[in-house]
Parts: C-alpha cells; sequence; structure tokens
C-alpha cells in the first residue's frame, strides 16, 4: 500500500505543474483575443465615422417656393438662365438659382428652355446639385456624395 500512496502523491504532484503552466498560457491568449476584439470594434467604428455619408434626396419633387431650409431636396423645372457653373430652375411656384460645381463649368452642362430635374442640398439660398437628371431619364453626378458644408461659428448667428 505504501507503493499505492506513493503512486498517488507523484501523480498528485504530476498534475498540479500541468494546471498553472494552462494558466500562465491562458492569460496571454485571453488578453490578446480582448485586444484584437477591442481593434476590431475601434476600427469598424473609425470606418464608419470615415466613410461619406450617402447623400439620397428625396425623388418627389418639391414645388422651388416650398424647398425646407438646409435639407436634401428634388426640383424639377426648366433652365431659365445659366452663369458659368451656376443656372437658374424655374417652375410654376417660382426660380432656384442651381450650383453645380466642377462639372458645370465650361456652362454647357444644361441649355436653356431644357427641362431638368436637380437633386442636391438647399443651403445659403441656392441648391448644391449632387445629380441632374434630364428628361429622357439620363442622370448625371456632378459631386461625390458629401454632408453639409462646415460653417464657421460666427456664421450661425446672422442666419433668419
Amino acid at each position: 500500500m505504501p507503493n499505492e500512496d506513493q503512486d498517488n502523491a507523484h501523480s498528485e504532484g504530476a498534475a498540479t505543474p500541468v494546471p498553472s503552466r494552462q494558466r500562465r498560457l491562458a492569460i496571454p491568449v485571453i488578453a490578446a483575443a480582448v485586444a484584437l476584439v477591442i481593434g476590431a470594434v475601434g476600427g469598424a467604428g473609425a470606418v464608419k465615422m470615415m466613410r461619406p455619408t450617402p447623400e439620397m434626396a428625396p425623388l418627389t419633387p418639391v414645388a422651388i417656393s416650398a424647398m425646407p431650409a438646409t435639407s436634401l431636396v428634388t426640383i424639377k423645372g426648366k433652365v431659365a438662365e445659366i452663369y458659368g457653373n451656376k443656372f437658374v430652375l424655374q417652375d410654376d411656384s417660382g426660380k432656384a438659382l442651381v450650383e453645380t460645381g466642377r462639372a458645370g463649368e465650361d456652362g454647357d452642362l444644361v441649355a436653356k428652355d431644357e427641362a431638368v430635374t436637380v437633386q442636391g442640398r438647399f443651403d445659403d439660398g441656392f441648391v448644391h446639385a449632387s445629380y441632374l437628371v434630364r428628361q429622357d431619364g439620363r442622370t448625371e453626378a456632378l459631386r461625390p456624395p458629401k454632408g453639409p458644408p462646415h460653417r464657421r461659428f460666427a456664421d450661425f448667428d446672422h442666419r433668419p
């Protein structure tokens, strides 16, 4: 029987180092897994914040006189006048100045009396066009989608 006790003591002694070795390995593995999860969540959040916001204007055109301030709009009418990269769009309710950016710098983006639909952001008294839809259904993207332009803090005091 003394041999059995020695065998049990020897097997118990051999079993003790194995869990401590597992603990030593488990702590770095768990720490690495936690670091990977934190990195993945942080990276996903950073990508989401850096991605440009999609600009989707409503498909139903609104009357020019009823455009809500500082919002995405769709307006439809005829081109009344052209001024370089800007043109005046007129419908039955009124007129709106439409800014087309670099796409319209040549002044030949639209023609006088052409019927068009413009999707963009109405801000500062004119429409910053993002899309121009012609009467035949062709759509031209005029600028990459983005949010409203950044303003200086002092500009907010003088807005109506």
